[in-house]
């Protein structure tokens, strides 16, 4: 499959269904929501299948990416697409494993914009949603958001978390949740 992002940049992917990128029309949208808060953010990609979202936040200026993602194929085509669009000043670091045994790992850090998309047929949504809170991996002005199937119910946001808004895109919803103002 061929993928394109930011600046016609061609990205490798892995044959088959394995990973599911983020349909383009769906990436640009996204990208366009968030319009001038890439740049010098610190950028999580959560179950990063062909990285092409942290490879999109890098291509637009993320001073850093981390990205998990479980496949270890998928990890090395990660690593290669996010080497490819990296400047030598943007860290990146991709940690292969599963999701909610690598966040623990995360603790400390504090990342501006976090994208997360799971099989959409996971039982991951809430358990991500309560260990970011619980880890504080969101900053206080940052902003999450999720991909999940429009059918999909809402999950169950910890206190910390507040789902701002929803927007759909054919069978695609990506819902945004930000750090709970007291």
């Amino acid at each position: 499959m061929s993928l394109r992002i930011h600046g016609n940049r061609s990205l490798k992917t892995l044959p088959g269904d394995g990973t599911r990128p983020t349909p383009a029309r769906v990436r640009e949208a996204l990208f366009n929501i968030w319009l001038g808060k890439i740049e010098g953010c610190r950028w999580l990609d959560l179950c990063a299948g062909s990285g092409a979202m942290g490879a999109e936040a890098l291509s637009r200026g993320a001073s850093q990416v981390v990205g998990i993602e479980q496949w270890g194929k998928a990890c090395g085509v990660i690593q290669q697409n996010w080497q490819q669009v990296a400047k030598p000043q943007q860290p990146f670091q991709v940690l292969r494993g599963d999701v909610l045994k690598r966040l623990p790992q995360l603790s400390g850090q504090v990342f501006d914009r976090i994208y997360f998309d799971p099989p959409y047929a996971s039982s991951l949504y809430e358990p991500v949603l309560e260990a970011i809170a619980q880890l504080h991996l969101l900053s206080p002005d940052g902003e999450m958001a999720v991909e999940c199937d429009r059918q999909r119910p809402a999950p169950n946001p910890p206190v910390s978390l507040q789902l701002t808004r929803e927007k759909p895109y054919g069978n695609t919803l990506l819902r945004f949740y930000k750090s709970h103002q007291n």
